[in-house]
């Protein structure tokens, strides 16, 4: 498999990407978040990811592990192929759409072109625990004024609480200023 291209950018479009790796160029397709993080420099380095079909061999490419995780976990998802997920990575950030799974945010997953309800409702029952853990295996990617809370989600599950339970007392006791032990504190009375 191949997993990364180090090399010389020959061409930049907004959906692909022509890499001269030691005399052999390759195409790689991108989202376009990969294409306004990706700078016109002269070296590159792409991480890809090799899907085989039955028709053709496609190399998608992306501007960090992340980017590439994220479309992991979306074509992972039943009725999510290689070109819906790169639609979704275009229209929105990973940090936006692990965001959006977390918070069971229907509207936000639909408003991207391709996906209906279903679909929407589909890539939050599947992915919602890959993101928690998602989460863990990065730097967090979430968004600051998130950050506490979803910190003390954390604690409270890892300290065996039901997660539904852990998330609707923490509902209840967050304003959006808390410490992440206040919100435990706090959560750990409601509960």
């Amino acid at each position: 498999m191949i997993t990364q291209l180090k090399g010389r950018l020959i061409e930049k479009n907004p959906t692909d990407l022509v890499i001269d790796c030691n005399g052999v160029g390759y195409q790689v397709k991108i989202s376009l978040n990969t294409f306004s993080n990706i700078g016109n420099n002269e070296n590159v380095t792409v991480f890809t990811q090799f899907v085989v079909r039955e028709d053709a061999q496609l190399l998608y490419g992306f501007h960090d592990k992340i980017e590439r995780e994220m479309f992991n976990h979306l074509v992972s998802v039943s009725g999510i192929g290689p070109n819906t997920a790169m639609i979704m990575l275009s229209s929105l950030v990973p940090e936006e759409i692990a965001i959006a799974i977390q918070s069971e945010d229907v509207n936000v997953i639909k408003s991207i072109k391709g996906i209906g309800a279903k679909t929407a409702q589909r890539v939050i029952v599947d992915l919602k625990d890959k993101m928690l853990k998602m989460a863990f295996s990065s730097e967090n990617i979430f968004v600051a004024n998130n950050t506490n809370q979803f910190d003390a989600l954390t604690a409270l599950v890892s300290l065996g609480f039901d997660k539904k339970a852990a998330e609707k007392a923490l509902d209840k006791i967050a304003s959006g200023d808390e410490t992440v032990e206040e919100l435990i504190k706090g959560a750990l009375k409601v509960l």
